[in-house]
């Protein structure tokens, strides 16, 4: 049976045809006096060790004993043992503990961080083409180009069509207060969400003031205080759920929402003598660990939204198999909550999902709301009637006015007032999304006083504004909040919620676990480039080439371009892996998971070795079987240089993806960035042949770089030294002179650093445009 306080689970037995409790057992005694001693033990550790040991008992009662565990060495089975025995039942239901959690906070007069948001007179609008001009056809996309391009320089204002988003509308989002924003698809709630979660889109003109706790949002950081979560489900596909939650939760800092409270809680219960239930104390105490690659954090979000069944499971795509688009949907909703964030804006979750299961992660998203005082703003489309009454306050929206805002009980009431009336065996939710609709309003008339005449939405607004209801809602709006009061860890300062080195390698883990799911792409890459290897070394046989004169000397020339084209085109297929991990990026990157830095510099570190692998897989297939110079020192300076080759084409292409954003516009760049390299590379059209007009671009081919540098490393060694037949110089000379290649050693380090240097700039252009530049699509922005 619980206790009052929810934070002591005792276990009485009742002896069969007695009134009277048992006396309790001598082993009974003895665990007790077990436990008093282990308390007394942690106690005696110095406060930093004492965060790290808690107790658990075997069982409920305690009579199996009492065990000592470290938190920082929890193994998944340990973690998923504590989350069930904190929870303290087999359902759907965080109740108990959030309320033990809250309790053992008021015994000792912590108080829990909370913020209310206010919103007053906020405008919201939008300038967009109206009829045949909106449509994405060639025509207008080049005069919105060319548009763009007059208004940045401000020579030309085109002119647009003015769309209302948001009305004038104020409201405020109370902390231990579950609000449902409800109204009709596009009357405004994901802009309403998006602008109080500090992500409205800048192209969007907004008018008003937003404030947290009384502070603006250029006060503190709002996306480390809030969380939008949206309504795609954007995830990587190879990852398992679980995997997915723990990056999420290390780069969010799931520690710190228990961590801020344990040192001052410890203290305190040591100076007031107060004994936490064994259970609370583990649970709190392992969420405060910090730095590790699993989180208890993660066990106890998955097991709330029931999660736990799929934890293995890869997330998958429409091209993966994996979890169900319900799970998914869960995940999304996982990713944003298992952080330390209270203020939370929610994108109608419930997409995908049954009654039941919405009903059941409301539900506990309720007690979250209610126990730690969490600020939680969510839209529903049509919400259960059950899932409907879980809600305290109710937020209307209608083409972009505020209809009804105030508590959800007397919604009814206020309508009432204006002659409509539910009628029976209709759910709420349904009658106040459509009273406000022209085709649907006069079903609900029930004045017979008057005569019905359709009631428009501002006309609706402005009684609202004129009832109690509104009148009390300006009251609080009036008064303005106090920023002393608010606590000091309520609203978050930093960018990140970890340090850069800790975010750095939470993403250099994910990249390089990445990289084995996707091994059977690596290994079908590397066989094909020893496939294409063999083909060459056939084409271009040591026993039918000689390095006797100039005619054969060509063979070998182009036996090495065609090896650079190869390491070229191997680079292209890192475009639609780029590509497709645009979205998770974005999403990522506006929530403040990591800086972007931390990701590009990763992805391109975890390629390095593959491009080694693919150096030495072509070198030890084709230098000696077509019969390239013998050296071994040319041969290491041979693979060393396609090595360097395939970097750069790693990141020339990794450069489209990131700002093309677009899978037939990168493709198409790509292409043609690939065909005007090879054009200009000094192999196809010597130098000497080139336009004066276009040497420029020879000069900026990287190409050009790597066709005189292996043609040095080759063409430089002693057996092509031999006098030639037909002029007085070297055969060697020759070739690269016809070509209008270079003939000095130098070369050879030159076109290697050029190349490198390439790489750099390449992958430092890739940083720059995902650090500025936003995902191409921004419809969900107007819905």
């Amino acid at each position: 049976m619980a206790a009052s306080n929810g934070s002591e689970y005792f276990e009485f037995e009742i002896e069969a045809g007695t009134e009277s409790f048992a006396r309790p057992s001598n082993a009974e005694s003895v665990a007790a006096d077990e436990e008093e001693l282990l308390w007394a033990a942690i106690a005696r550790l110095p406060s930093q060790k004492r965060s790290n040991f808690a107790l658990l008992r075997k069982t409920p009662s305690g009579r199996g004993g009492t065990e000592t565990i470290d938190v920082r060495k929890l193994d998944r089975q340990g973690r998923e043992n504590l989350v069930k025995k904190a929870l303290a039942t087999t359902d759907q239901d965080n109740f108990k503990l959030l309320s033990a959690i809250k309790d053992r906070l008021d015994r000792v007069g912590l108080k829990v961080p909370n913020v209310e948001v206010r919103f007053e007179n906020l405008n919201i609008t939008a300038d967009v083409h109206t009829g045949s001009r909106a449509l994405p056809t060639l025509i207008n996309f080049t005069r919105d180009v060319v548009e763009n391009i007059f208004t940045s320089l401000r020579i030309f204002q085109p002119k647009r069509h003015s769309l209302t988003i948001l009305n004038n509308i104020s409201g405020v989002v109370k902390p231990g207060r579950m609000t449902l924003l409800l109204g009709p698809p596009g009357s405004g709630k994901s802009t309403l969400l998006l602008a109080l979660a500090g992500k409205l889109d800048s192209n969007l003109k907004k008018s008003g003031k937003i404030t947290y706790n009384g502070h603006a949002l250029d006060e503190f950081c709002v996306r480390r205080t809030s969380a939008y979560i949206g309504q795609t489900d954007n995830h990587i596909a190879e990852l398992t759920v679980r995997e997915t939650l723990d990056f999420a939760a290390r780069c969010q800092g799931a520690s710190e929402g228990f961590a801020a409270y344990m040192q001052d809680l410890s203290q305190l219960e040591k100076e007031k003598n107060i004994r936490p239930s064994p259970e609370i104390d583990a649970f709190m105490k392992a969420a405060s660990v910090g730095g590790k690659k699993h989180s208890l954090s993660t066990d106890y979000v998955m097991k709330v939204l029931g999660l736990d069944v799929c934890s293995e499971t890869v997330v998958g795509s429409d091209m993966l198999r994996g979890i169900s688009g319900g799970q998914r949907k869960r995940v999304t909703t996982g990713e944003m909550v298992v952080g330390p964030r209270k203020t939370l804006f929610m994108d109608e979750i419930s997409t995908g999902l049954d009654s039941s299961t919405t009903f059941q992660i409301v539900k506990c998203i309720r007690n979250f709301v209610h126990q730690m005082e969490a600020t939680v703003l969510l839209a529903l489309l049509q919400p259960a009637p059950e899932t409907f009454e879980l809600f305290d306050d109710l937020v209307l929206l209608s083409e972009g006015y505020v209809v009804y805002q105030g508590p959800r009980a007397d919604v009814l009431e206020f309508f009432e007032s204006l002659g409509f009336r539910l009628p029976p065996r209709k759910g709420v939710a349904d009658f106040l999304q459509e009273v406000t609709s022209r085709r649907d309003q006069a079903q609900y008339w029930a004045d017979p006083s008057k005569p019905y005449a359709f009631l428009p939405v501002s006309e609706i607004a402005e009684a609202f504004k004129s009832s109690r209801f509104g009148r009390s809602l300006q009251s609080t709006l009036s008064n303005p909040c106090d920023k002393s009061k608010s606590h000091p860890s309520a609203l978050s300062k930093s960018k990140y919620a970890a340090s850069k080195s800790e975010l750095f390698k939470a993403c250099f883990a994910r990249e390089a676990l990445l990289i084995s799911r996707h091994r059977f792409l690596y290994i079908f890459r590397t066989a094909q480039v020893a496939f294409v290897g063999f083909v060459t070394c056939t084409m271009f046989l040591r026993t039918r080439l000689h390095p006797v004169d100039e005619i054969e000397g060509s063979f070998y020339l182009s036996c090495l371009f065609f090896g650079l084209v190869h390491m070229m085109f191997n680079g292209f297929s890192e475009l639609p892996l780029m590509i497709s991990r645009l979205p998770i990026f974005y999403k990522q990157r506006d929530n403040l998971f990591h800086p972007t830095w931390a990701w590009s510099i990763c992805s391109w570190l975890v390629r390095v070795p593959y491009s080694v692998i693919e150096a030495v897989v072509w070198s030890c297939v084709v230098y000696y079987t077509v019969g390239f110079a013998p050296g071994a020192g040319r041969f290491f300076r041979f693979m060393l240089l396609l090595l360097a080759v395939h970097q750069m084409a790693l990141g020339l292409f990794r450069m489209m993806g990131s700002l093309a954003r677009d899978m037939v516009i990168a493709n198409t760049f790509g292409s043609a960035a690939l065909l005007v390299f090879f054009l200009l590379g000094g192999f196809i059209i010597p130098k000497g042949m080139i336009k004066p007009w276009w040497v420029w671009a020879f000069w900026v081919s990287p190409l050009t770089y790597g066709q005189r540098a292996i043609s040095v490393n080759e063409f430089t060694a002693t057996r092509w030294m031999e006098r030639s037949v037909l002029v007085n110089s070297t055969v060697g000379y020759n070739i690269l002179q016809s070509h209008s290649l270079p003939v000095g050693d130098y070369w050879y380090w030159l076109g290697v650093g050029v190349l490198l240097l390439y790489a750099l700039l390449f992958n430092n252009i890739v940083t720059v445009a995902l650090t500025y530049l936003n995902r191409k699509s921004k419809s969900e922005l107007f819905r």
